[in-house]
């Protein structure tokens, strides 16, 4: 598990992510693939070596998600994505 990855990602996902910021012309789903493609991309841009985000491949992607589907309105599937990515955190560390 890369942490300095992950704190990357947080930042990423901070920045190029704000909350309530999917304006509905496009599903959460397809941002979400579009942002984590993107993320990837910066990624290695960035100087992350491929072990450092191969490893995280499937951890990145529920955070993404959580982050593109934050609106303004309560959302329970942000909810349970959020609940979901707070347990592999508890369980990883």
């Amino acid at each position: 598990m890369s942490k300095r990855f992950l704190r990357w990602v947080d930042t990423w996902i901070e920045e190029n992510i704000p909350p309530g910021a999917n304006p509905d012309l496009e599903s959460h789903e397809a941002r979400a693939r579009r942002m984590t493609e993107k993320l990837f991309a910066e990624a290695a841009a960035a100087g992350f070596k491929n072990f450092e985000t191969d490893e995280e491949r499937e951890s990145v992607p529920p955070r993404v998600m959580a982050a593109v589907a934050d609106g303004r309105d309560w959302d329970v599937n942000a909810y349970h994505l959020k609940s979901q990515l707070a347990q592999e955190n508890e369980d990883g560390d």
